[in-house]
């Protein structure tokens, strides 16, 4: 369910990316209280046509009795419309309608050392995971590799840097830049499987880390992965978030299979459950919305996780999958955004 959230305040961090705060209302504020790395599903109408996005949190997870602080990062994206809006005409006092935090990208504190690689945005939920770890949890550590292109366009430096000077023992930084020479630290370059699998057991013991956190542009975290694997790195350990996927060939095969011409889906949400004909080529999301507007999404592209819902019964195959880990594969999670009928009947279950 959405509610109204009016903007508090508004940073520019960059160029082209923005912080935005929202005050979350008195009888709101447990419901928006929001676990580290977690994100805000938006929505708002430009020009009468509804547009909804998912923007990570970028502030630490509070801790009752204090107030939840919604704060997310966000970075221009050609063509985006709600990112073109927010960094143009968003303004303090506007109000935009918000789901309560959701998403399972999630570190909550504990004792260890924990390691993140990002790429450009993607440094925004791991910034709140960050911050909360290190605050709460005295024998905890946390290494931040993190890549961007310029030193100008590298978001939330201040934040970062902060962390860096309040916990020098146990907040490890190291920076990449890809079209810009560093006077100190890593030399110019992307991060690539190849670099990474140098670079990682150089600045780190790999084998002690007990949760490794790739968030950022799909090249950046398969890369991460494929390195992680070369130095045997328990998957298990491994949590990956997608910021951007190229519209280019990816790793996901989609496989072409007739659907049933005359499918039925039946869906529970909220409690309530329907059947409805899927019709022609529709995704399983879009037979919902039919008659069921406040069925859960955001980015309608596999990529945020949103319209995650249990398959209870029948078979389906999904185009994209850029969210789901392969235990919520396994156990039996799909996206329904991406996901198409294989048999006449399909269930969905969204509340689970």
């Amino acid at each position: 369910m959405f509610h109204p959230l009016r903007v508090s305040a508004i940073e520019r961090i960059t160029d082209d990316a923005v912080a935005v705060t929202f005050a979350v209302p008195a009888e709101l504020r447990e419901i928006f209280r929001h676990a580290p790395g977690q994100h805000l599903n938006v929505r708002y109408s430009v020009d009468g046509k509804e547009i909804r996005r998912s923007y990570s949190i970028c502030a630490p997870a509070t801790e009752r009795p204090a107030e939840p602080v919604v704060r997310v990062g966000i970075r221009g994206v050609e063509g985006g419309a709600f990112s073109t809006y927010a960094l143009k005409e968003l303004s303090v006092g506007d109000q935009v309608e918000a789901m309560p935090p959701m998403g399972r990208f999630v570190l909550e504190p504990r004792p260890g050392l924990f390691a993140a690689v990002v790429g450009g945005s993607g440094i925004t939920p791991v910034l709140s995971m960050a911050a909360t770890l290190l605050a709460r949890e005295e024998k905890a550590r946390f290494c931040l590799i993190r890549s961007d292109r310029t030193a100008a366009s590298t978001m939330f430096l201040d934040e970062v840097a902060d962390l860096k000077d309040r916990y020098p023992d146990r907040f490890q930084l190291i920076t990449a830049l890809s079209r810009e020479e560093q006077s100190a630290g890593l030399p110019s370059g992307r991060l690539d499987t190849e670099r990474l699998t140098a670079l990682l057991p150089a600045v780190l013991p790999v084998a002690e880390v007990d949760g490794w956190f790739l968030c950022g542009p799909l090249g950046l975290v398969r890369g991460t992965e494929k390195a992680l694997g070369a130095l045997d790195v328990d998957r298990t350990r491994v949590h990956q978030e997608i910021f951007h996927v190229d519209d280019g060939p990816s790793d996901v095969t989609v496989v072409k299979v007739a659907a049933p011409s005359d499918a039925t889906l039946t869906a529970t949400l909220h409690g309530r459950s329907g059947s409805w004909p899927v019709q022609d080529t529709e995704s399983l999301l879009e037979t919902v919305l039919r008659s069921r507007s406040d069925a859960p999404y955001a980015c309608k592209g596999g990529v945020c996780g949103t319209c995650r819902a249990f398959l209870v019964s029948g078979e389906v195959r999904m185009e994209r999958n850029f969210a789901l880990e392969p235990e919520e594969t396994d156990a039996g999670f799909v996206l329904a955004c991406q996901s198409h009928p294989l048999t006449p009947e399909v269930e969905l279950d969204f509340d689970r």
